[in-house]
């Protein structure tokens, strides 16, 4: 029985990726796999029908017949609620889900007793996140980018260059979260010539990042004291803390947003998961990204890597493909008997949630994976 894999257009406001490109799609043609593409759904990518056509897919009008047809559906965002109808008793959908802050979709996942394949909780052997890596490199590069626009005055700025000139002294970053999206925003702005400080509660990745950038950034660690601090000080302060499947812990209050200086940015790239800054309150969005609380510019865009949507299609296909093959070749029971990376992933199946980390932080049963594939894990 042929395994069908359906993509559809994302749906979240200002998401402009999509899940697979044509060559990731031609590849998968070439090994008999069936792929449905909903109409224009490449196009704010820059990948066109016509493109995806000569790659081996078939073009679908409308995203209920997609839907229908597809026993897969791989996608980049977590599916809204217009698409909750849409779902087919035990279909698998693989995207980003950020379960912990969704409770509505998490129901709506067991109602259906949809698999669900979260792209953040695909983890390795050796406690590497694949599917995550990639859009977190591009968030941390781009969270740089973009705070250093919302530092101009005429954004509301303080008016600061990131990088300073000659005689003037450049502009402070502070990144709390040493993982893959604080090493990547520390690369841009070091690059640029900020004065940056990156914060962590792990000794040991301090001393990583200290020996990567030969003493250029300056480490400390994460705590009560040396974040009231290094925030005074900041001009611009990102957001870089990521658990898998639970909330961000909210680690910059209020008292210290109202410390900082007036004008300065802070930008939260853990807004997926609740966010670590107090004071971001709401979603924002490419389209009104930033708002301004005690003086400090706040930028909360949960899908920054949509910014450079080719340049983030590609990577997200690229890194999802493997998997994507797997299931085409095995189908969803053996992919998870024979990838405990596949298998780390999996967050509900047949109406339980299978992460525990999710079932604790919506305060639900967890059901371990074994009880509903019928194998030891």
């Amino acid at each position: 029985m042929t395994n069908i894999f359906g993509i559809p257009k994302e749906l979240k406001l200002g998401e402009t990726r999509v899940a697979l490109t044509p060559d990731a799609v031609n590849m998968l043609a070439k090994e008999d796999c069936e792929v449905l593409i909903e109409t224009h759904a490449g196009e704010l990518s820059g990948f066109s029908d016509d493109e995806y056509k000569k790659a081996g897919a078939v073009i679908i009008d409308t995203k209920e017949e997609l839907w229908q047809k597809a026993d897969f559906i791989i996608k980049v965002k977590e599916p809204q609620e217009e698409e909750y109808k849409l779902f087919r008793q035990e279909q698998v959908v693989f995207s980003y889900f950020h379960l912990a802050v969704e409770e509505k979709l998490t129901d709506e996942l067991l109602k259906n007793k949809i698999c669900a394949i979260a792209c953040e909780a695909v983890k390795t052997e050796d406690g590497e996140l694949p599917l995550l890596r990639p859009m977190s490199e591009v968030a941390g590069r781009m969270s740089i980018q973009l705070g250093a626009s919302y530092l101009e005055q005429h954004n509301g700025g303080l008016g600061t260059l990131l990088g300073g000139v000659p005689g003037v002294q450049p502009a402070k970053v502070v990144i709390i979260g040493g993982g893959v999206v604080g090493i990547n925003a520390a690369k841009t702005a070091s690059g640029l010539g900020a004065d940056v400080s990156v914060l962590d509660v792990n000794s040991k990745r301090l001393a990583e990042i200290d020996l990567l950038f030969g003493g250029k950034v300056k480490t400390y660690y994460s705590n009560t004291t040396t974040i009231m601090e290094e925030c005074k000080k900041a001009d611009l302060l990102i957001g870089a803390v990521l658990i898998p499947n639970k909330k961000a812990p909210k680690l910059v209050s209020a008292d210290v947003i109202k410390s900082m200086k007036k004008g300065s940015v802070v930008i939260d790239v853990a807004i997926d998961q609740g966010g670590i800054i107090e004071t971001i309150d709401k979603v924002t969005s490419f389209e009104y990204p930033i708002y301004e609380k005690y003086g400090v510019l706040h930028c909360a865009i949960p899908n920054i890597p949509s910014a450079v949507p080719k340049t983030s299609s590609q990577a997200y296909a690229y890194a999802i493909l493997p998997y994507v093959r797997m299931l085409a070749q095995k189908g969803i029971v053996m992919a998870l008997k024979e990838c405990e990376s596949l298998r780390n992933g999996v967050t509900t199946m047949r109406g339980h949630i299978t992460c525990e980390d999710v079932a604790q932080t919506l305060n639900r049963e967890h059901t371990e994976i074994s009880l509903l594939v019928g194998f030891n894990v």
